[in-house]
């Protein structure tokens, strides 16, 4: 007959080395395993989200300024009758009791002055471009001409001048130059007429300078050559011509008040 316990056995058996193997498992320290961290597998690469744009300002759009007006242009050099030669160095736009002025900025460099003109007014005012090389010329012919002195009272002669020097005319500044000019032979002047003749000069050199691109001692140097030709500049012509003048006063009298009702008494009352 055959054993048929023989198979529980074999489960035992086999059961063992199981359980041998648990033991000797218990036996066997554990080994330090990993943090899971370390073997886990790799995260998918994704993507940085990409920060959303801040919205920017609106941007500025910075106004060109204009780089000529009324037929006067940027870095131009003008004559402004009051002041004399200036250079233009920008056309600006201002607000002024709410309303938009364009202006001219003038820099006088040698009174270190800047001026702002109205675009708009250049003409009111008188500014103007500079003399050509023809009306220098005529001018500096002026200075060779007899000085025109009139006998009357200083006081209205210094106006005269003085409105000839405002006025921006190149051959009417060489004029009152001409007239107020005293050689060495000659007697000194006023401390007025000194102050008037000085201010001529200084306009017309500066403008003769510009045109002829020389320096403004140069062009008084020029200035200066040509009153020397004048024929009221010696001793004895100075007394001829006051002689002269003398004459010409008496001729003339009524033709100095022409116009004019005021008398010389009226004017010292």
């Amino acid at each position: 007959m055959p054993h048929k316990p023989a198979k529980p056995a074999a489960k035992v058996t086999a059961a063992k080395p199981a359980a041998t193997k648990v033991a000797a498992s218990a036996k066997t320290p554990l080994r330090p395993t990993a943090p899971k961290t370390a073997v886990a597998a790799p995260k998918p690469v994704t993507k940085p989200v990409a920060a959303k744009p801040v919205a920017a300002p609106p941007k500025v759009e910075e106004k060109k300024l204009p780089t000529q007006r009324q037929g006067f242009k940027t870095n131009e050099f003008v004559v402004y009758p009051a002041h004399g030669v200036g250079q233009i160095l920008a056309i600006e736009e201002q607000e002024i009791a709410g309303a938009k002025l364009e202006l001219f900025v003038i820099n006088f460099i040698k009174d270190k002055m800047t001026l702002r003109v109205p675009t708009a007014k250049v003409a009111n005012v008188g500014m103007r471009k500079l003399s050509d090389p023809v009306l220098v010329k005529k001018a500096l012919e002026t200075l060779k001409g007899r000085a025109r002195v009139k006998r009357t009272m200083w006081s209205r002669r210094a106006q005269e001048y003085e409105a000839k020097i405002n006025s921006g005319d190149i051959v009417a500044i060489a004029e009152v130059v001409r007239d107020l000019y005293r050689s060495e032979s000659q007697p000194e002047q006023s401390y007025s007429e000194r102050q008037l003749y000085e201010a001529a000069l200084d306009r017309l050199s500066r403008e003769i300078a510009v045109v002829q691109h020389s320096t403004e001692t140069e062009a008084v140097k020029e200035i200066e050559s040509q009153l020397a030709k004048s024929p009221r500049r010696g001793v004895k012509a100075e007394a001829e011509a006051e002689a002269e003048g003398e004459t010409e006063a008496e001729d003339g009298e009524i033709d100095e008040t022409d116009g004019d009702d005021t008398t010389v008494a009226d004017e010292a009352a």
